[in-house]
């Protein structure tokens, strides 16, 4: 499993076929007519082959919430997505506020095998937005953290953010913020507008997103650190985004495959599958989304992966949690959302969904089809046209927003380091 392989007539970055050489978990070489005696051959005649998939943003629940996900049945959901990293969000039970819960979650994805796990820690002690959490000990840790975010909250607090933001600038770190004013979205449930009006549900206003992400641009600035903006919704936010790169600020942005491709009329029909923070918004901030992720204004595509269990989303709206499960379906969505319509190329998904992420990460060894680059690879059909089915998921949870729906393409393998995780579109152990 782990020797050599040659993966013949597939089409890197969705090119003209090749072969690729993989040797002692690297990429021995690239090219056409390649041979290697005693390789293990796969025939990908007709595949598009991608460096592996990099995730800014999963929750893997573990440890706490092992009910929903754990590091295993996420890791599992991620190799079958054709991911080969991701990046596991802090807000689990406890917190993963110190070097000690960081390094746990880093342990349990080296055990788990089948991609890598980076931690991302949290910003602020429990999250709870008052006291910087041990964000040079996590930065010292066996699991070298470099990404800080309170994700399922603001850093609200402008001071804390702006010493945050300093912190991390010594080590090369980033802060990646969700951008929710608090005080603009007690309540909040959908996005504010015609349709919050008429299902009578509180309205959650694009300003609230707005704001903190212009405050936060400033403050990245005036400090010379990085930021990078979580799961953008809304066209205003695009706009403010475009505006501080071209200043050349150090800011990075990700959106989701659900805002890319779903918009806020799913809401009409009071299913909790589509309750998300933040909410799906209009047609026309989804239509901002792809044309941001196109142009590169938004850097990423992240998947926000949020397992629940079923009696956490089957029940009435408002009482039902936020957040969808993602990392099984993204690369179909994005294929559906940019790659049909002409948006973005191959090369372009494999920039925006390995190459960015790892780099925005500090991810080593990611994102690279080069001869001597670790063997991250995923192997993608873009022929199938078949229906999301939840029940056949590796996931834990089923709270998928495309169930039912019919999407583009297929993973059929998925290499880390050299070693399958994925053949014939099926958990290869």
């Amino acid at each position: 499993m782990t020797g050599t392989w040659l993966i013949s007539g597939a089409r890197p970055l969705g090119r003209e076929p090749a072969d690729l050489l993989i040797r002692d978990g690297l990429i021995a070489a690239t090219g056409r007519g390649l041979d290697a005696a005693g390789a293990e051959r796969l025939d990908a005649d007709g595949l598009i082959l991608l460096p592996g998939l990099v995730d800014l943003h999963t929750h893997l629940r573990e440890p706490g919430r092992e009910d929903a996900e754990t590091v295993a049945t996420g890791t599992a959901a991620a190799a079958l997505g054709g991911f080969t990293a991701v990046h596991a969000m802090a807000n689990t039970d406890p917190v993963a506020d110190t070097a000690g819960v960081a390094e746990q979650i880093w342990r349990l994805g080296r055990q788990a095998g089948r991609c890598d796990v980076q931690p991302v820690g949290a910003v602020t002690v429990g999250l709870a937005g008052s006291q910087l959490a041990e964000l040079g000990a996590m930065a010292d840790s066996a699991a070298r953290v470099r990404v800080f975010s309170d994700d399922g909250r603001c850093v609200h607090d402008a001071v804390l953010m702006r010493r945050a933001l300093e912190y991390v600038r010594a080590f090369g770190g980033v802060i990646a913020q969700h951008a929710q004013e608090p005080r603009l979205t007690v309540g909040a449930q959908v996005n504010e507008g015609e349709i919050s009006g008429r299902l009578g549900l509180t309205g959650w206003p694009a300003v609230a997103e707005e704001a903190i992400i212009a405050r936060d641009c400033l403050l990245a600035a005036h400090v010379g650190s990085a930021l990078h903006v979580c799961h953008v919704s809304t066209a205003g936010s695009v706009e403010i985004i475009r505006w501080a790169k071209s200043k050349g600020w150090q800011v990075t942005a990700e959106v989701t495959p659900h805002h890319l491709l779903l918009t806020e009329e799913l809401a009409a029909g009071y299913d909790p599958v589509f309750k998300v923070n933040p909410p799906l918004r209009t047609a026309e901030d989804a239509a901002a989304l792809r044309s941001g992720l196109a142009d590169g204004t938004i850097d990423c595509v992240a998947t926000d992966h949020a397992p629940h269990p079923l009696e956490e989303k089957e029940t009435e709206w408002e009482a039902a949690a936020f957040g969808m499960t993602g990392l099984e379906t993204a690369l179909r969505a994005v294929h559906r959302a940019v790659v049909e319509p002409g948006l973005l190329d191959w090369a372009g998904v494999a920039d925006r969904m390995s190459s960015r992420p790892a780099a925005i990460g500090r991810l080593a060894g990611h994102g690279r089809l080069l001869p001597g680059e670790p063997a991250n690879v995923t192997l993608y059909d873009p022929s199938p046209r078949e229906a999301v089915d939840p029940a056949a998921h590796a996931s834990k949870s089923r709270n998928t927003p495309f169930a039912g729906m019919v999407l583009p393409g297929r993973v059929m393998a998925t290499f880390l380091r050299g070693k399958p995780t994925v053949l014939d579109g099926k958990l290869a152990w």
